[in-house]
C-alpha cells in the first residue's frame, strides 16, 4: 500500500470555504479577497494533475492544447463574472496580464528550471514560430482599436478609468475583430491538431509515462475544479472594488498582476514541471499556447459576451501601458523561441523583465 502524499499546493483548499464563511458573515473585503484568490489556486492545481494525466496519454500536442485549455478556464470564469459586475478594465488588465505573465513569467521559470542543470535545451522552432506568429496576428488586431480611438476618438482611456463610453462604430469594430480572431483560433486548432499534428506533437509513438488516473476521473476532477472555481470567482469578483480602494491599489494592478496569475496558476505548475522533465516542446506549446489563446479565443469570446451579458458592449481599447505591454511581450515571445533552443540565463533574463 502506497503512503498517500498531498500537495503543498492543496493545502490551499482550505481557503475555499474560509472564503464562503467570510462572505457570508461579511467580513472584510480584503480578507475575502484574499481567501477567494488563494482558494483559485488548488482548484488551477487540480485541473493541472488531471490535464497532466490526458496529457501523457495523448502526447505533446493535445497535450499542450488540453492544459491551455483548463488552464485558462478559471480566468475566463473570473473576467466573465468581472464582465458581469462592469468591472471593464479589470477584465483588458487581466488580458493583458495573462499575455505578459505566460511570456515573461511562465516561460521564463519554465526554461530556467529546465535549463538549470542543462547547457541547453531543444524545442521544436516550426511549432514555436507557428505559435508566436499566430500571437503577432492576434496582437496586431487588438490593438487596432485603440489605433482607431487614438485617432478618431479622444484619446485611450486613463489607467483607472471606469466603464467608458465608446462609439457605435468602434464597438462594432471591436465585435468585426473579436469575430475574425477566433475563425483564426479555429483555423490555428486545425492547423496543429491535423494538418501538421506531427510538428507540435513530438513525443508521439514514444513510450507513455505512468499514469496513476484514469481518463474518467480526470475529467471528473476538472469538472469538479471548474465549478469549485465559479464559487470562488463570484466571491473574488464582488470584493475587487473595495479591496482597491481599502488597500490602495488600483483596479488596474489587481487585473494585471492578481487576477492574471491565480488565473494562470495551471500554467505555471505544469509547464515548470514538464520543462524540468525535459520537455521543452510543451513547456513552450503551454506558455506561449496559453498566451495566443488568450488573444486569439478569450479576449474576442469576452467582448460576444459582454454583447449578449454585459452592462454595455465591451470594446477592445486599451490603454497605453497595456498596448505597450502587449507589443514589448509578442516581440520578446518571437525573439525567444526564434532559434529552437533555450536556456536557463535566458529564463533569468525573462524573469528579471517580468519583475
Amino acid at each position: 500500500m502506497h503512503p498517500v502524499r498531498v500537495r503543498p499546493t492543496y493545502l490551499l483548499a482550505l481557503f475555499i470555504p474560509a472564503a464562503v464563511v467570510l462572505e457570508i458573515v461579511g467580513a472584510a473585503p480584503p480578507l475575502i479577497f484574499g481567501a477567494a484568490a488563494l482558494g483559485v489556486i488548488p482548484t488551477a492545481a487540480l485541473m493541472g494533475k488531471a490535464t497532466e494525466e490526458l496529457a501523457a496519454r495523448a502526447g505533446s500536442g493535445i497535450g499542450g492544447l488540453l492544459n491551455v485549455t483548463f488552464g485558462n478556464a478559471p480566468e475566463l470564469i473570473i473576467a466573465f463574472f468581472a464582465l458581469l459586475a462592469g468591472l471593464q478594465e479589470v477584465v483588458k488588465a487581466s488580458i493583458v496580464g495573462s499575455i505578459i505573465g505566460n511570456i515573461l513569467l511562465v516561460l521564463g521559470a519554465s526554461m530556467l528550471v529546465g535549463g538549470w542543470k542543462r547547457e541547453s535545451q531543444t524545442f521544436s522552432r516550426t511549432a514555436a514560430n507557428a505559435q508566436s506568429g499566430m500571437l503577432l496576428l492576434a496582437g496586431g488586431a487588438l490593438v487596432m482599436p485603440a489605433v482607431f480611438q487614438l485617432l478618431h476618438g479622444g484619446g485611450l482611456p486613463a489607467i483607472d478609468a471606469e466603464i467608458v463610453n465608446f462609439s457605435p462604430e468602434l464597438e462594432r469594430l471591436s465585435l468585426g475583430v473579436s469575430i475574425l480572431l477566433i475563425f483564426s483560433y479555429v483555423a490555428g486548432l486545425v492547423f496543429s491538431l491535423r494538418t501538421h499534428r506531427a510538428i507540435f506533437n513530438p513525443y508521439e509513438g514514444e513510450e507513455e509515462e505512468e499514469t496513476s488516473w484514469s481518463v474518467k476521473r480526470s475529467v471528473g476532477m476538472l469538472a469538479v475544479a471548474g465549478a469549485l472555481v465559479g464559487v470562488m470567482s463570484e466571491i473574488l469578483v464582488g470584493s475587487i472594488s473595495e479591496t482597491a480602494e481599502q488597500i490602495g491599489l488600483s483596479e488596474f494592478f489587481i487585473g494585471v498582476f492578481v487576477v492574471a496569475i491565480v488565473g494562470n496558476a495551471a500554467e505555471h505548475w505544469v509547464a515548470v514541471l514538464v520543462a524540468a522533465k525535459d520537455k521543452m516542446d510543451l513547456a513552450v506549446n503551454i506558455a506561449i499556447g496559453s498566451s495566443a489563446q488568450i488573444a486569439l479565443f478569450v479576449a474576442p469570446l469576452l467582448v460576444l459576451l459582454s454583447f449578449a451579458f454585459g452592462e454595455q458592449p465591451m470594446a477592445l481599447v486599451f490603454n497605453g501601458y497595456e498596448v505597450a505591454a502587449l507589443i514589448l511581450a509578442i516581440v520578446i515571445a518571437g525573439f525567444v523561441t526564434q532559434d529552437g533552443e533555450s536556456n536557463w540565463f535566458e529564463g533569468l533574463q525573462l524573469l528579471v523583465l517580468y519583475a
